[in-house]
C-alpha cells in the first residue's frame, strides 16, 4: 500500500503542478478544503436514521464515495506538502489510540479517554 500512496501522492502533486494550482496548495488551504470536503460527506447523511444511513441507495453511495474520494485527495495533498509520511502517522495514531483506549477499560463504551 505504501507504494500505491506514493503513486497517488505523486499523480496528485503532478495534477496540481500541471494546472498551477500549487501557489493555492499552502497548509491552510488544503486543511480548510479538507474541512470543507468532510462537511459535504456530511451533509449526505443529514437527517437520516442510522439504518438508512447504513443502506444507501446506489446513486447516493456512488456520491458519498465521491465526497469520501475528495477528503482522500487532499489529505494526501496535505501531506505531501507538509513532507508527512500518512501511513507512519496513521500507524503511530493506532498505537497510541491502543493505550488511551485499552479494550479491558473501554469496551462497549463511547466515553472519551479522559472520562473513563
Amino acid at each position: 500500500m505504501d507504494d500505491y500512496i506514493n503513486d497517488l501522492k505523486l499523480r496528485l502533486r503532478q495534477f496540481a503542478r500541471e494546472r498551477e494550482w500549487e501557489q493555492f496548495h499552502a497548509p491552510k488551504n488544503l486543511s480548510m478544503a479538507l474541512s470543507v470536503e468532510a462537511s459535504e460527506l456530511l451533509e449526505h447523511f443529514q437527517w437520516l436514521s442510522e439504518q438508512q444511513s447504513c443502506e444507501l441507495p446506489a446513486d447516493k453511495l456512488s456520491e458519498v464515495s465521491h465526497e469520501m474520494a475528495d477528503v482522500f485527495i487532499y489529505l494526501i495533498r496535505l501531506a505531501d506538502t507538509l513532507d508527512v509520511d500518512i501511513l507512519k502517522a496513521v500507524e503511530e495514531k493506532i498505537v497510541l489510540n491502543a493505550s488511551k483506549y485499552p479494550a479491558d477499560k473501554v469496551r462497549g463504551s463511547s466515553k472519551k479517554y479522559n472520562e473513563y
